[in-house]
């Protein structure tokens, strides 16, 4: 069984920084690239992120281009969030995701292309 653990979120105020983290653990795999989801109250689970390995290529929504980035690791399989610039609408639980098929390098921003899927981290950005 693979698992995914994501750590950093907290409250900060807005204009500040967080640092996301997402490990995987447990059964060895092997993944084409890694992302970050996020869902607010009352909304529907969004893309934020994703990298895929092959070439390092990054993805971001619109709404966070220019203020987060994207990272990570692929002998570990574990990826990193830098989010600067938080706003009081980046409030939400954000969750870190892998994918194991090359169904990643036609779809990184959906949702149906990763396999594995952590339990979340909470984000609050305080106006």
């Amino acid at each position: 069984q693979v698992q995914l653990v994501e750590s950093g979120g907290g409250l900060v105020q807005a204009g500040g920084s967080l640092r996301l983290s997402c490990a995987a653990s447990g059964r060895t795999f092997s993944s084409y690239g890694m992302g970050w989801f996020r869902q607010a109250p009352g909304k529907e689970r969004e893309f934020v992120a994703a990298i895929r390995w092959s070439g390092g290529r990054t993805y971001y929504a619109d709404s966070v281009k220019g203020r987060f980035t994207i990272s990570g690791d692929n002998a570990k399989n574990t990826v990193y969030l830098q989010m600067n610039s938080l706003k009081p609408e980046d409030t939400a639980v954000y969750y870190c995701a892998a994918a194991k098929t090359r169904t990643l390098v036609v779809a990184a921003l959906e949702a149906y292309a990763y396999d594995y899927w952590g339990q979340g981290t909470q984000v609050t950005v305080s106006s």
